[in-house]
């Protein structure tokens, strides 16, 4: 995990793709899918919750339940700034997926996205080596 100190003084945490998956395996952290609604329809990371960066409610995010927030979005721009409006807000601890979904679908980790054939949900993964 890598951290920067912002504006106000508070850290801001970086997470790789693997310590956010091993995060959900353990039940330690809530993911959430800052995109808009069509993207996280279209495919997301299992597990997560909806919160456009648009609609972000920064008083009522799920912290203080004992487990890290951790936000994510399609390229990890919109999830820092996210993070950055959480920590203005308040939050004393705060995270985001390095690289967004992007990384997340590169390094080979499972999400759920849009079978093109039936329109069903499917779990799916990308093997590393094809996402170069």
């Amino acid at each position: 995990m890598q951290t920067e100190t912002i504006e106000t003084g508070k850290t801001l945490e970086t997470w790789t793709p693997d310590e956010v998956r091993e995060g959900l395996a353990k039940k330690q952290i809530v993911l959430i899918d800052v995109r808009t609604p069509a993207e996280y329809m279209f495919e997301h990371i299992e597990g997560t919750l909806l919160a456009p960066l648009s609609y972000l409610p920064t008083a009522s995010l799920p912290a203080g339940l004992g487990k890290s927030v951790v936000l994510y979005c399609g390229s990890g721009i919109r999830s820092k700034k996210a993070a950055e409006l959480c920590l203005n807000a308040g939050y004393e601890r705060i995270a985001h997926l390095e690289g967004g979904f992007a990384n997340w679908k590169a390094s080979g980790q499972t999400y759920l996205g849009t079978n093109m054939g039936t329109g069903a949900p499917e779990r799916m993964s990308k093997s590393p080596a094809l996402a170069a």
